[in-house]
């Protein structure tokens, strides 16, 4: 979508329906909730780590859109596949340990796309 919007184009496309919900973690909060297990001891051989919420990649593509501040349309291709209709762990265990993430999608889209936007060049060379 950066290509699409420093290239003026008008129209962004997009695999599938829009309707799959997908779960999010911000890495910061994934590197927190590390140190919170290793400093409280827990010794539980799995714990699944996540934010607890879920969007729909439609309402995501636009927050993107948004975050990008790309003007062009947002176009879903259903002849694609959608893939799995529902991503969300089970995060109850850590939550009732006492963890809980931090950083809002919104917060973290434009946490990554700034820090994007401030290494592009680095990136390109690569």
């Amino acid at each position: 979508m950066h290509d699409a919007k420093i290239n003026n184009e008008e129209v962004f496309k997009i695999w599938g329906t829009g309707k799959p919900l997908r779960e999010f973690l911000f890495v910061n909060d994934l590197s927190d909730a590390i140190d919170f297990i290793i400093t409280n001891d827990i010794e539980n051989d799995l714990i699944n780590i996540g934010s607890g919420e879920e969007i729909s990649i439609n309402d995501l593509a636009t927050k993107i859109s948004k975050t990008l501040n790309f003007s062009g349309e947002l176009i879903f291709d259903d002849s694609k596949p959608d893939g799995n209709p529902r991503k969300l762990l089970d995060s109850t265990l850590i939550n009732s340990l006492g963890w809980k993430s931090r950083t809002s999608l919104d917060e973290g889209l434009n946490q990554t796309y700034e820090w994007f936007i401030n290494n592009f060049d680095n990136i390109k060379k690569d």
